[in-house]
């Protein structure tokens, strides 16, 4: 199948391609193909032994020139093969990449990480992430969905002079519990007051609701609100706002196999790669991208900004709630040679499995 018959939403038709006469085409996609499968430059002789029509070394190279010329390869020593440049990679990707069916092993393997009945969201996703990393040989990760259910109850328990629990408990049944420092000279009374003040406008609000609620009542009833439940509840909504950065969510697993390399250009560059993957919050807001449009996505190179320096590339797709509302993605990222015909469906799938899980659990 090809990549843009498949997913055209991702890709627009690369005019260059359209242009390029069949033996250029051709050319053109068994460098590609052979660099994506093994790493190295290829060479003229290399081609003529799998071109379709019989031609000289001479006239490959001739070839090869042309398509260095637009952009497309790049020789990265002298009187060496040829690789694709990214413009390559991107244009190979758009018009010219055979996108496989799944692989049966590859589904099974993924379907036993989500088949488990458990509830626990974030255990299922930290061993998604570990299966896609172990299926591809590449770093996987995993943006989980925000809890946004209407809050049912809001408690504050006193645990030490110096700490507080806050308990959420939402109308799904779902419950989280936080512990914080609370102002000096916190008593029973102003926890007690600072629960029925939150639970009073609290009730068939989610938590991105109550938050701005929160901040005008408390403007509104200064007066009628002690001091110190005051201060508790601030303190209990920054706990909240802090917590529900998106950057907390993100599972990054299989950093240890980008590192199957003996080319120390390759290691400084996945150690930069490694500095990027550190960045988890720039990481978290990059895929919220993914909410323009569903599909699978190809990010090559400096596409994508946070990977840029490290020459990387990410395969991404998001995932859907019951009410066709994306609300996170799964992804690869690995070296720009990735096997992205293999890659594509697996995070395709995955998405589209996890998004109908989470909505059976909705």
């Amino acid at each position: 199948m090809k990549w843009r018959e498949t997913y055209p939403q991702m890709t627009n038709g690369p005019k260059l391609l359209d242009e390029l006469n069949d033996r250029s085409r051709e050319v053109f996609r068994l460098v590609v193909e052979g660099y994506l499968e093994t790493g190295e430059p290829v060479g003229s002789r290399t081609l003529t032994r799998s071109l379709t029509e019989k031609i000289s070394a001479a006239t490959v190279r001739n070839v090869m020139q042309d398509l260095e010329h637009l952009g497309l390869l790049d020789a990265p020593h002298v009187s060496a093969g040829r690789v694709p440049t990214q413009a390559g990679l991107r244009m190979f990707v758009d018009g010219l990449l055979e996108v496989s069916q799944l692989d049966s092993d590859d589904q099974s393997k993924i379907d036993a990480t989500l088949g488990s009945n458990a509830r626990d969201t974030g255990a299922m996703l930290d061993k998604l992430g570990a299966v896609l990393s172990g299926l591809t040989k590449g770093a996987s990760l995993v943006l989980a969905p925000k809890h946004e259910a209407p809050i049912r109850h809001i408690e504050f328990v006193s645990l030490a002079p110096d700490r507080a629990l806050v308990v959420l408990v939402q109308a799904d049944g779902h419950v989280e519990n936080r512990v914080f420092t609370p102002s000096p000279g916190q008593t029973p009374s102003s926890m007690r007051e600072a629960a029925n003040f939150l639970n009073n406008i609290a009730e068939g609000k989610t938590i991105s609701e109550l938050r701005e609620t929160i901040k005008t009542e408390i403007q509104a009833r200064r007066q009628e609100l002690d001091g110190l439940a005051r201060a508790l509840v601030e303190n209990g909504l920054a706990l909240w706002e802090d917590g529900g950065e998106s950057y907390e969510r993100l599972i990054v697993r299989g950093r240890a196999n980008l590192l199957d390399t003996d080319d120390s250009e390759s290691l400084e560059r996945i150690r930069s790669l490694f500095d990027d993957l550190e960045r988890k919050r720039d990481i978290a807001e990059f895929l919220d991208l993914t909410e323009e449009g569903d599909g699978v996505r190809i990010f090559i190179g400096s596409e994508n900004k946070l990977f840029s320096l490290s020459g990387s590339s990410l395969v991404v797709s998001p995932y859907m709630n019951s009410d066709r509302k994306i609300i996170g993605a799964v992804g690869v990222i690995g070296p720009t040679r990735l096997n992205y015909g293999r890659i594509v469906p697996i995070v395709d799938y995955t998405a589209q499995l996890v998004g109908k899980l989470l909505s059976g659990r909705d």
